[in-house]
């Protein structure tokens, strides 16, 4: 049954009406049918005219329900109606975006001094990088910092399953990014990069490495967060030091991973797999570093072989860190004023921080009349926001007595 009755819809007369018309009927009455047959329409005609009648009818009356539908469901603000209209099947486009970047993302094997002679390869010494571009016969990758760490030897393995030795150009510790050169014969398919910026919330996105050792997998997901910060401890002590902004990920990102290639459906590389938290309980948190950032890192890595950045030369601990809290006799050593809450303890001063006379337990609280709390933030306001040579400004405590000293910036020796 529709929405209108049967009947209505239907172009025939009803057999039960002509039969009772035919009953009620005398002759007179058929010879009037006859008389009209022969100066009217025929039967089939009327027909016709009735079941074109009848569609009209239709149409309209049915226009009209519907039209007062849609005006009753335009009223209220449709989600549905604002979605971008798919460019085709997902599926098939993550088949494509794979297929697009494939060929650009390598395995790396680091070959560290200690296992060297044993020749031992493990899931540490495993890694994943992506060719970004070719100059002057040689092609050139992007990884991890963390994968090419401690290397005696490192070996690339491409697509096609050749290896070929790899030469570090330059790494940078700070951004976890390093850049290594092969030689470019052979190399003919380059990771388009594309604009981390332009992410977006819940967009599919596939991740492409060397997990385990299983070379040439592919994972999807979706980005989970388009610009999370996390905090990291550079030294591996334990102690948050720095922080990392990453695109985060639900795609599976396991060791060996890191240093491949985050790509959205377009087949562009919008970041490098750099981590993810592995706990009991935790699933789906997969990072990458977004592609703005490791570009910009990676083409001063190419043209110096480093990163250079201001340097001031203190070794410092928190006053008021909540992970490694001073002990009470520590603080009442300080002899500082109880307003001072927050700053940096030197605990030793070489280089510019030694010739501008710091030493150790000066509590610096100011760089250039701006807060420092924390050796993260004193860390990321000499890297933000000073340049090597640059005349800086530190407020400090030294046995509860406030001073002021001018430091001359150098650029930061190589560890």
């Amino acid at each position: 049954m529709g929405l209108f009755d049967d009947d209505f819809y239907s172009t025939k007369v009803s057999r039960r009406i002509s039969r009772e018309r035919e009953a009620s009927s005398g002759a007179g009455s058929r010879k009037w049918a006859v008389h009209k047959s022969r100066r009217g329409l025929a039967t089939w005609q009327v027909a016709m005219i009735c079941s074109i009648a009848s569609a009209v009818i239709s149409v309209l009356l049915f226009s009209m329900v519907t039209g007062q539908f849609t005006h009753e469901k335009a009223s209220s603000p449709s989600v549905i109606g604002k979605l971008a209209v798919s460019s085709g099947d997902p599926y098939d486009r993550i088949v494509q975006a794979a297929a697009l970047v494939r060929p650009a993302v390598v395995s790396i094997i680091n070959h560290k001094e200690d296992n060297k002679e044993l020749n031992i390869q493990d899931q540490s010494a495993l890694g994943s990088g992506v060719i970004y571009k070719k100059n002057d016969g040689k092609a050139f990758i992007i990884t991890n910092n963390h994968v090419i760490d401690g290397a005696g030897k490192l070996e690339v393995v491409t697509v096609d399953g050749e290896t070929r030795k790899a030469t570090l150009v330059g790494a940078d510790k700070v951004s976890d990014i390093a850049v290594l050169s092969i030689d470019a014969k052979g190399i003919n398919t380059i990771a388009q990069i594309g604009d981390s910026s332009k992410l977006r919330f819940g967009e599919t996105v596939i991740a492409i490495g060397n997990p385990l050792g299983l070379g040439d997998s592919l994972t999807s997901g979706i980005v989970s967060y388009t610009e999370r910060t996390i905090p990291v401890s550079l030294n591996q002590d334990g102690v948050y030091d720095w922080e990392q902004e990453v695109i985060q990920t639900d795609a599976a990102i396991n060791e060996g991973n890191s240093g491949g290639a985050l790509v959205d459906l377009d087949g562009k590389v919008i970041g490098i797999n750099t981590m993810k938290i592995s706990d009991t309980g935790v699933e789906g948190l997969g990072f990458a570093i977004p592609a703005n950032h490791v570009i910009e890192t990676a083409d001063e890595l190419t043209a110096n072989g480093k990163i250079a950045r201001s340097y001031l030369g203190v070794y410092s601990v928190d006053l008021n860190n909540p992970y490694v809290p001073l002990a009470e006799d520590q603080r009442k050593e300080l002899n500082l004023p109880a307003s001072v809450k927050d700053g940096v303890v030197v605990l030793d001063a070489v280089g510019p921080a030694k010739e501008a006379g710091l030493q150790l337990n000066d509590v610096i609280t100011k760089f250039d009349d701006q807060p420092i709390t924390s050796t993260l933030s004193l860390r990321k306001y000499l890297y933000d926001h000073t340049k090597i040579g640059d005349e800086l400004t530190i407020t400090f405590y030294r046995n509860g007595e406030l001073k002021q000293v001018t430091v001359k910036l150098l650029e930061k020796p190589e560890e």
